[in-house]
């Protein structure tokens, strides 16, 4: 345990707490003090002035990684019997229609990461809605797990599609790819999320939106990156 704390110590000596580095530098920063020995996750993680207690404040959407994240994702798709090939087809790793929704509802367990749906499949969704909800996996149409093409919506979450919402705390963290990663494709992924944040500053927010952003390796330190 004291070698690592040494080690993540040395690490942040490398980072001037008052400085607000450049993306292409704190890139590089995040690579130099990664502290594991397996390929670290890439996180940012973006401050927000807004008030998460107010419904027309919430912020959550979906944003097309140019790059991906690294991360393979499970996909299971609940579409009618007819189209059960057609999931397949399109990539889903699991694809059911009732039989799977009351396999859930047995056993309250959901062995993928994402959960796609058609639009005429949502009222039979109810009875687990419950179960999806608390695990994040609820489909809706913001974050783009809802729809007709399902070629189109599961070959973008496959690409490197992510959904990103606020936490209690006014903050938004989202891994926008692995230190193995070419830089200029992770400050490409950078720039793609923070285009993307942008656009949806709630329109009753009156001050700053977007208050500090960050960056940072699995448990590696923090750094404070230059925003326009």
């Amino acid at each position: 345990m004291m070698k690592i704390s040494k080690r993540l110590k040395e690490a942040k000596a490398k980072i001037d707490r008052e400085k607000i580095y450049p993306i292409e530098e704190a890139i590089k920063l995040v690579k130099e003090t990664s502290q594991v020995k397996f390929d670290a996750s890439v996180e940012v993680h973006a401050r927000l002035g807004i008030d998460p207690k107010k419904g027309d404040q919430i912020i959550r959407d979906s944003v097309n990684l140019p790059h991906g994240t690294g991360k393979t994702v499970k996909i299971a798709a609940f579409v009618p019997n007819d189209r059960l090939k057609e999931a397949k087809d399109a990539g889903a790793d699991i694809v059911g229609d009732e039989d799977l929704i009351a396999e859930i509802k047995k056993t309250n367990k959901c062995d993928f990461d994402i959960a796609v749906t058609t639009p005429g499949m949502m009222k039979q969704l109810a009875v687990i809605a419950r179960t999806l909800g608390q695990k994040g996996l609820m489909p809706n149409p913001k974050i783009g797990t809802i729809g007709e093409d399902l070629k189109k919506m599961i070959g973008e979450l496959k690409k490197g599609k992510v959904s990103y919402k606020n936490d209690s705390a006014a903050n938004v963290h989202l891994v926008i790819g692995k230190v193995s990663f070419d830089d200029a494709n992770l400050v490409e992924n950078f720039n793609t999320f923070f285009e993307s944040l942008k656009k949806i500053k709630p329109q009753s927010l009156k001050g700053t939106y977007i208050k500090a952003m960050f960056i940072a390796s699995s448990m590696g330190p923090s750094i404070k990156v230059a925003i326009k």
